[in-house]
């Protein structure tokens, strides 16, 4: 895989880091006809499949199969959960060893000489030199070295007693309690499976609110709900201290001793030792290039950023289009083009699921709310929890965005993404199917809402309303 060869590297895009956004940029320059290297230190795998999306989502799954036993008993099934902690950790080990195994075959598959072994930093605009003393010259540069978690000073010094998302899922076994720094979207996913395999969990966040969830409805839900399992606390800043063989926490108005603390207070993009100031970018105040959301390019300079490097959109399939347009206008330089963005999207995967998309309700939107605690097929399945708030516009109702939480929402939410890329209205999204009993037709209160505020008409197939919709 790794190029072995001693001699000066030249190319049409240089391509620095080997992440989901560093894939797509190269495979997309490629397929444009330039010549390519791709630079990594280590090609481990992408962080979604190493410590991120695929074995968060092993331990949420687990929690959640705990979860299904308990709630057996509302069907007149009496089970109890015996959780064994080593099997549970060695399966997201095992499932995550898979998935990183598929994204190093994408390594072995790259053409011979693509793949540079080595750390690379600018010696010039569009010149690298790696840590081996080669010099690479390329056209242009594309940056996607992704980033690394954020461990505040005070709790570095407590070496393995700490964890982040890179090393908690190394561990034999759950811990018997957990302290979670950081009440964001990933922190509250772990924190929330945790909590339903047996650990006893507290969630310490400095601000008002959790999840990034900017809608005041849904953010009160997944509030309710997350207290249900875990003690949250919001507005405090916690102190640690090792103590009695775990951490002890303080903060104001208490004190509690953890077995582990999981650190999930951010990620910051890995720019040092780059020489950022060789390629003469400006920097914004936290040190990343500024640039061109439309393009991915850094000022006029034939450099791009890509993916988690950029800080704008840290999520996986926002990496990949980010990479496949820096790619793009790198191998094209210098006839760059910019492309219109993918409508935001985000999913938080706590049970039941948060996602948001569009844009935010503002003091013109007209908002349908479609509230889940009683809708018939959560009832059927006793997951009666939630609320979907629908954003349109006037003055026909064109739908804009959405926040929700409720079961099924990481699905449903898709069926609105399509609705709004494709500019539909309540009214026309209205004349859709929607069988009965399903998760989907329980959006029909919050557009039959809109529909009424925005005096549209109500489609002929929605008058007669089944039972429990």
């Amino acid at each position: 895989m790794a190029d072995t060869e001693t001699a000066d590297l030249t190319c049409d895009v240089a391509v620095i880091g080997a992440g989901t956004a560093g894939l797509a940029a190269e495979r997309v320059a490629r397929a444009e006809g330039a010549r390519t290297l791709l630079i990594d230190e280590g090609f481990v795998g992408t962080t979604c499949a190493t410590v991120g999306c695929m074995p968060s989502k092993l331990l949420v799954t687990a929690g959640m199969a705990a979860k299904s036993v308990r709630r057996a008993s509302v069907f007149g099934i009496d089970a109890t959960p015996e959780i064994d902690g080593v099997r549970v950790m060695a399966r997201v080990r095992r499932e995550r060893d898979h998935f990183v195994a598929a994204t190093k075959k994408g390594f072995d598959d790259l053409p011979e000489g693509v793949a540079v072994q080595g750390r690379a930093r600018f010696s010039g605009v569009s010149t690298l030199t790696l840590d081996d003393g080669r010099t690479v010259s390329a056209r242009a540069v594309v940056i996607a070295t992704g980033s690394r978690p954020i461990v505040p000073e005070p709790f570095r010094a407590l070496g393995d007693l700490i964890d982040t998302n890179e090393t908690i899922f190394e561990r034999e076994t759950l811990p018997k309690s957990l302290g979670v720094v950081g009440g964001g979207a990933l922190g509250l996913e772990l924190a929330q499976a945790f909590a339903s395999l047996g650990v006893t969990v507290a969630v310490f966040e400095s601000g008002e609110r959790i999840g990034g969830v900017k809608d005041p409805v849904v953010h009160d839900e997944l509030l309710r709900v997350l207290r249900t399992s875990m003690t949250v606390h919001l507005g405090v800043e916690a102190s640690p201290e090792a103590a009695e063989g775990g951490v002890v926490l303080s903060w104001d108005g208490g004190r509690e001793r953890f077995d582990r603390v999981l650190v999930s207070t951010g990620r910051a993009p890995m720019l040092d030792g780059l020489g950022l100031d060789q390629a003469r970018l400006s920097l914004d105040d936290h040190g990343v290039p500024c640039f061109d959301k439309t393009t991915l390019q850094c000022g006029d300079a034939p450099v791009f950023i890509a993916g988690d490097a950029d800080a704008d959109r840290p999520v996986l399939h926002e990496a990949s289009n980010e990479g496949t347009i820096a790619g793009r206008n790198a191998a094209r330089f210098p006839n760059v083009v910019p492309v219109e963005r993918d409508l935001p999207f985000t999913i938080t995967f706590t049970d039941p699921p948060v996602a948001a998309l569009g844009a935010p309700a503002d003091e013109d939107s007209v908002i349908g709310c479609a509230p889940y605690d009683d809708q018939g097929r959560a009832r059927v399945i006793a997951q009666a929890e939630g609320m979907v708030r629908i954003f349109a516009s006037k003055p026909d109702g064109k739908l804009t965005g959405a926040a929700m939480i409720g079961p099924g929402m990481d699905h449903i939410a898709h069926l609105l993404a399509l609705a709004i890329m494709r500019g539909e209205t309540a009214t026309s999204l209205l004349e859709l199917p929607f069988y009965h009993p399903t998760l989907e037709e329980g959006l029909k209160p919050g557009l039959r809402a809109i529909c009424h505020e925005v005096h549209a008409p109500v489609s002929p197939r929605d008058q007669g309303v089944p039972p429990g919709a």
